[in-house]
């Protein structure tokens, strides 16, 4: 699933393309991913796109104030195309396309745009045609945003103070803090040395303010290596920057113990034993404690 710095740097990566330029059309493929009718996405046909930002795994595409705000969910992306002059009109069927969006021809003839695309069976990938993105449920219910000069120690402190959740969990929840999905919060643990099943109203204020530094440094390191990187290439650059996350039976790049992992229906998470609980693995299962 495409997190924080993958949508921060896709949102670059269409401000330098998309801005200035005239929406030809949206075609809509899959049909289930639109989710508003008013206004309609015939409307954005004509208009320029002024702006291009992000909220959260949220990207906004700003056309002369009517709001293309995308969800890429866990199986969509983004595919640029320098032209689309000639290329087969879309029609709904069981292929990854979702949507289209097309821009005007430019000076050189070629009119570019680009394709949201989504593999799997499971259909989450979710566009909106809004007048202002908070009109966006999941934008509108969206905690601060990690990034943000907003978000100090402080603020982390009082949002895990009191709080009965595990941090792992903690962390992928949008309404708590906008941003972390399951990838980037391993990488964030394993950083800030904490099991994912501590606690979060048990850290003591040293404890929040190494999850702050590893919340910030992690995700500020991953959009550096993002920037200027094609849409294209994203995937892939993500994949080789994560030290954790996805690297079951790998050594740990710190101390060298064997990464590990906890499986869940629908996901799983790994982590160091050494690095993140006193070199005691976890339980592969639900609710997992440490092993005794």
């Amino acid at each position: 699933m495409p997190e924080l710095p993958e949508v921060e740097s896709l949102a670059g990566f269409l401000r330098e393309r998309a801005v200035g330029r005239a929406v030809a059309g949206v075609d809509v493929v899959a049909f289930q991913a639109l989710k508003t009718v008013s206004p309609p996405v015939t409307s954005l046909a004509g208009l320029t796109v002024t702006a291009v930002a992000r909220h959260g795994k949220f990207l906004d595409l700003d056309c002369d104030g009517i709001h293309l705000v995308v969800h890429l969910a866990r199986g969509g992306w983004l595919r640029w195309r320098d032209d689309l002059t000639g290329a087969r009109p879309v029609r709904p069927g069981k292929g990854p396309l979702a949507v289209r969006v097309r821009f005007a021809p430019g000076d050189d003839g070629a009119a570019p745009g680009f394709e949201l695309t989504e593999a799997g069976t499971q259909k989450r990938l979710a566009v909106y045609v809004v007048t202002d993105p908070a009109q966006v449920p999941g934008v509108a219910g969206l905690g601060p945003d990690p990034l943000a000069p907003e978000f100090t120690p402080e603020v982390l402190g009082r949002i895990v103070g009191g709080s009965r959740t595990q941090i792992k969990g903690l962390l992928r929840d949008q309404k708590v803090i906008a941003g972390i999905g399951n990838a980037y919060s391993d990488e964030v643990l394993h950083a800030a040395r904490m099991s994912p099943f501590k606690i979060a109203g048990s850290l003591d204020e040293e404890g929040v303010a190494r999850l702050h530094e590893a919340i910030v440094g992690t995700l500020r390191s991953a959009m550096e290596r993002a920037r200027g990187i094609a849409a294209r290439d994203l995937k892939s650059e993500k994949k080789s920057g994560l030290r954790v996350h996805g690297r079951t039976g790998q050594p740990c790049e710190v101390c060298g113990d064997t990464i590990r992992e906890v499986s869940f229906a629908d996901s799983s998470l790994q982590y160091c034993p050494t690095c993140q609980t006193g070199g005691k693995p976890l339980a592969d299962r639900r609710l997992s404690r440490l092993l005794k």
